[in-house]
């Protein structure tokens, strides 16, 4: 037996291959799936199985893509309904990987179809190895049920009872393979381990001591971090079977003339995927903006309309493929064109530009102690705000911006400030779509503010490592003290 463990970032997602001496499984493959059909290959094993937890909903899933790649069998819950040709698993099924046995649990109460793989390998015991349990249980943190809000309660119920009556069950050494890490949002507050094992996990995650089943619900569908919008497309997507790569429209790389053409079509929006710093000295007019080097796959599914054909802006044609491949992870497959020579070209061809004012701590503390009329808009998500916050900014989170920019006066200066300038960036992107003329950026956002001692520090903000949703053990744990 031999696992290959694979963590793509941003995303926070951890897929496996499985192999043994000349076949292997691949277990919830990322959208682009050559990086399995490379270490199959380096490992000199033939890709068999195609093993789905469940219909991730945080990225379109490569299962049809490496189907077609490797002729391997897509395994998936009979519950799922999918609508490609796949093998219907429920429990007590087996999947068999030469002496390898994956047995099948179903273990729903992230999604209603979740299975677990729990894996014996004969050839050394007749006691369980593994587990892949994909967002049922994670390193310090369990799979969030309120995806579904309308059956949240419900579904945080069968969660309760797939941990307690089956995983929990499993002998203490039994690894965990989760389809998560630190960073996603299918969870709230992950650690930063990539795996651990049942019984670390029985005596030290926090939400696994809340033995009331009440008491777990109820802190399970409290005060939960917001679900981004492509949560409620990508199960759907990965339900149907996701277009093929190769399947999707071209990008074409258009001059400046080429793209401002492009760009007066109704259908068409812009997004500048420079730093926050580049974007703020000249962008296109209109244009959306996610940095890169941020959490860029997450809120490209977040806020990005769905509907629309999309014009990347980017540093270089290499950065703007490296966009491409991010945001084809997350659904957004209507990527259409890319600026040739970038904003240089679009300046050189005469086109209307816009830039956005940045401010440091130093500028925003002396505006907060003068007497300049200004508000300031923190766009940090409501958790972060609690922990850390300057007296007398407005939060609204940047998600929230797109639907709540009316309770602003567009006619006031508005100055904007997240953890770092990516988020607010994003912010100061929407509002200016929407009239907004006179907006400022706070650079280094509460990171820097409070570096500079202007302000406490704030855990989410320095943490690299955590969700900025983040919980703590005593934050869980209020919830079974309560009972």
């Amino acid at each position: 037996m031999l696992l290959k463990h694979f963590f793509t970032g941003k995303i926070a997602h951890s897929s496996y291959i499985l192999a043994g001496k000349n076949s292997c499984a691949v277990i919830d493959p990322q959208r682009d799936v050559d990086l399995y059909v490379a270490e199959a290959r380096a490992l000199g094993v033939d890709i068999a199985h195609i093993l789905q937890t469940h219909l991730h909903a945080d990225f379109v899933s490569g299962h049809m893509d490496l189907a077609q790649k490797t002729g391997a069998k897509i395994h998936v819950a009979k519950s799922a309904r999918c609508l490609f040709d796949h093998v219907p698993l429920c429990e007590g099924d087996a999947v068999e990987l030469e002496d390898m046995v994956l047995q099948v649990l179903e273990t729903p109460g992230h999604t209603p179809e979740h299975l677990s793989y729990v894996v014996i390998d004969h050839s050394r015991s007749d006691s369980p190895v593994g587990a892949f349990v994909g967002d049922t249980l994670f390193v310090g943190d369990v799979g969030r049920p309120d995806l579904f809000p309308d059956i949240a309660r419900e579904l945080a119920g069968q969660l309760y009872d797939s941990l307690h009556g089956k995983l929990l069950r499993l002998p203490d050494h039994v690894e965990v393979y989760p389809a998560h890490g630190a960073g996603s949002l299918c969870g709230r507050a992950m650690g930063a381990k990539w795996t651990s094992t049942i019984g670390y996990e029985r005596s030290f995650n926090a939400t696994l001591q809340i033995r009331s089943k009440s008491s777990f619900i109820r802190s399970l569908t409290e005060n939960m971090p917001p679900a981004p919008d492509h949560f409620r497309r990508c199960s759907d997507i990965n339900r149907n079977g996701p277009a093929r790569l190769a399947e999707l429209p071209a990008v074409e790389e258009l001059n400046a003339s080429q793209f401002k053409k492009r760009l007066d079509d109704p259908a068409a929006v812009v997004l500048d995927t420079r730093s926050y710093y580049a974007y703020a000295g000249q962008h296109v007019v209109g244009a959306w903006h996610l940095d890169l080097n941020g959490n860029f796959p997450t809120f490209a599914g977040w806020v990005l309309p769905p509907d629309k054909d999309v014009l990347l802006v980017a540093d270089d044609y290499g950065k703007a493929r490296e966009a491409i491949t991010w945001a084809r992870r997350v659904g957004v497959d209507r990527i259409v064109g890319y600026l040739d020579g970038g904003m240089a070209a679009w300046a050189v061809a005469g086109f209307a530009i816009r830039s956005l004012r940045l401010l440091s701590a130093e500028d925003l503390h002396e505006r907060i102690a003068g007497d300049v009329d200004f508000v300031l808009l923190d766009v940090r998500t409501p958790l972060e705000f609690e922990e850390s916050h300057i007296q007398g900014a407005v939060n609204i989170p940047v998600s929230d911006l797109r639907t709540r920019h009316c309770e602003l006066n567009k006619d006031r200066t508005t100055v904007l400030v997240c953890s770092s300038g990516n988020r607010s960036s994003l912010g100061a992107s929407i509002l200016e779509r929407h009239g907004f003329k006179d907006i400022y950026n706070v650079a280094g956002g509460m990171t820097g503010y409070s570096a500079a001692g202007y302000a406490r520090e704030c855990r989410a903000c320095v943490n690299p490592h955590g969700s900025r949703y983040f919980s703590n053990f005593y934050e869980v744990k209020k919830h079974w003290d309560a009972e």
